[in-house]
């Protein structure tokens, strides 16, 4: 009877997050697609590469060519996977595109987030200038400690001249649908871990060995249930929780705008490390790179606190 009930329970699990994980799907393609296609035209009649050469002397100095711009800026501005689709239509290194991975991940969705932010305590114009800070200075540092990886991060190449418009779109189609299956995976998965935190309460389970942990981020111990929220939902999605403690009187504002400085760099661990990651990026420089700098934000802060109190 138990193990029939536990069944009943993981089916409504599998069903519940089949319908939520279609419609975020379809939501993210429609906003990537017209996005990646435009980008692989541009850059077959050498757009990109007139618009690239402006960008080389900045990009040069973070181990970039100057049109991963077009993906960094796609992803600031919209998503990490219309960032990530952009990425697949370039020819680009493991080191490059690793560094790039950075780059969206620290600094994306900007206009979205920001927004968001402002509704749980936050000043989003510093919020944004502060990620696109942190973007930059991590790319910096990633390309001052990265190994050489010269195994190429995409299989669709744009640079043969001799390669017609058909072969390329073809390309694209392929490369689209492949990352298509991959996006949808990735958000069935994550629904469905969701709906089963939430199910068995493991969620606020978790948030008792977290809060000596959020010691050494620089946050209180009663920020350690905010913390995961970040984590797990994201910025956006986890802000509904954290505007409903608020409204609850759980937590206060000054404790959701502490917590933020530290989301804004290092926020969505599981979804971001894992689109990335499946992609072939090391999933180490990932959560290293971001965690480090979200400790760097966070203390930084803090010592300035005391020394201008």
């Amino acid at each position: 009877m138990v193990r029939r009930r536990q069944n009943d329970t993981y089916c409504s699990i599998i069903k519940d997050s089949l319908r939520p994980a279609v419609k975020t799907t379809s939501w993210l393609l429609k906003i990537m697609i017209p996005i990646s296609l435009s980008v692989c035209l541009l850059q077959y009649y050498g757009v990109i590469a007139w618009c690239a050469q402006w960008l080389n002397p900045l990009f040069c100095h973070i181990g970039l060519p100057g049109a991963s711009s077009i993906a960094f800026l796609t992803g600031a501005t919209v998503t990490t996977y219309a960032a990530l689709a952009v990425m697949m239509t370039m020819e680009l290194t493991l080191r490059q595109a690793t560094i790039i991975a950075i780059m969206v991940l620290i600094c994306h969705a900007l206009p979205l987030e920001c927004t968001v932010v402002k509704k749980v305590g936050s000043r989003p114009i510093r919020m944004g200038l502060l990620r696109i800070a942190g973007a930059l200075l991590a790319a910096m540092y990633q390309n001052l400690v990265l190994p050489e990886m010269s195994e190429p991060f995409s299989a669709l190449s744009l640079s043969d001249s001799d390669t017609s418009i058909w072969q390329v779109l073809q390309g694209w189609l392929m490369s689209s649908l492949k990352l298509s299956a991959m996006i949808f995976a990735i958000i069935y998965a994550l629904m469905f871990i969701q709906r089963l935190m939430e199910r068995y309460g493991l969620m606020q389970k978790l948030v008792r060995p977290l809060s000596p942990i959020m010691v050494l981020f620089g946050l209180p111990p009663s920020a350690a249930y905010l913390w995961l929220v970040g984590n797990v939902l994201g910025i956006s999605y986890g802000s509904a929780v954290m505007i409903q403690l608020e409204e609850e009187g759980k937590i206060s504002l000054e404790e959701a705008d502490e917590v933020n400085y530290h989301l804004i760099m290092n926020h969505s661990m599981l979804e971001d490390t894992l689109v990335f990651a499946t992609a072939g990026v090391s999933a180490i420089w990932i959560l290293t790179t971001r965690l480090l700098f979200a400790l760097i934000l966070v203390w930084s802060r803090k010592v300035l606190k005391t020394i201008f109190k």
